[in-house]
């Protein structure tokens, strides 16, 4: 088995005398989607913070490319690869578009690519072209105020500034919230052609029959602990486990 772009051992978090997390195990391998499942309560929000350093770990570790990264300071996550499109969505409506999109590039640095020095400013420009590919109506609407955006559209927006910070490892905490069942369908084929262009994706949802139509693999969480887990393709087949604890049915 190959070494995993993140893992989850033994993971604990605690709000005060509330125990939310009590000892995960997860793995996300390079260029997949992995889904992290459950009902309101279940843990899933806290799991996807721990890991952008957003909630506070009791006991256990989380490894980025085998590197311990469990209670690092969020902004050194970021500069470390993995950046988060938070349950919410969080615009930043006093701004239009495009600069919510920039905020989420703060971190990037000029690079060299083949031997030819890249600079900031060049690879800004180079992740807002490719945040405007997955979403064209994002660069149409760049000069707006973001305040005005529908729902749908704010939604791309939280996932394109995420995008900006040119991560490896791209956090979605629960995308669909909220939206129409059309929209929704849009937002999950945008994140499957985000995996398909080589990024690794850990998403946090209670719609759990489209999360694994595009998972490769699901945890699914009941109070804190794994209830289940496997292909998501085998757990997209198990009414039952759906019903049980997804709250679902067909």
């Amino acid at each position: 088995m190959s070494n995993p772009v993140l893992e989850i051992k033994n993971l604990e978090i605690d709000y005060g005398i509330v125990k939310a997390v009590k000892g995960i195990n997860m793995r996300v391998e390079k260029g997949t989607i992995v889904a992290i499942l459950g009902a309101n309560g279940a843990g899933k929000t806290s799991t996807i913070r721990s890991v952008s350093g957003m909630a506070k770990v009791k006991s256990g570790e989380i490894l980025y490319n085998g590197e311990p990264i469990h209670n690092m300071a969020s902004f050194k996550i970021v500069q470390k690869g993995i950046t988060q499109s938070p349950e919410g969505r969080m615009i930043l409506s006093g701004l239009t578009v495009e600069e919510n999109l920039l905020v989420g590039a703060y971190a990037i640095k000029g690079i060299v690519r083949d031997g030819k020095k890249i600079s900031r400013k060049q690879r800004i420009k180079e992740l807002l072209e490719e945040t405007y590919s997955y979403f064209p109506i994002l660069a149409e609407r760049k000069k707006q105020q973001a305040a005005t955006l529908s729902g749908g559209e704010q939604q791309m927006l939280a996932i394109g500034r995420a995008l900006m910070g040119a991560p490896e490892l791209l956090l979605l905490d629960e995308p669909s919230l909220g939206l129409a069942p059309l929209v929704i369908r849009d937002i999950f084929h945008i994140i499957k052609k985000i995996k398909d262009d080589g990024r690794t994706i850990l998403i946090v949802e209670q719609n759990a029959r489209q999360t694994l139509k595009i998972a490769d693999y699901a945890y699914v969480l009941e109070i804190g602990k794994i209830k289940s887990e496997g292909k998501a393709s085998d757990l997209l087949n198990n009414d039952e486990l759906i019903s049980a604890y997804l709250g679902e049915s067909k």
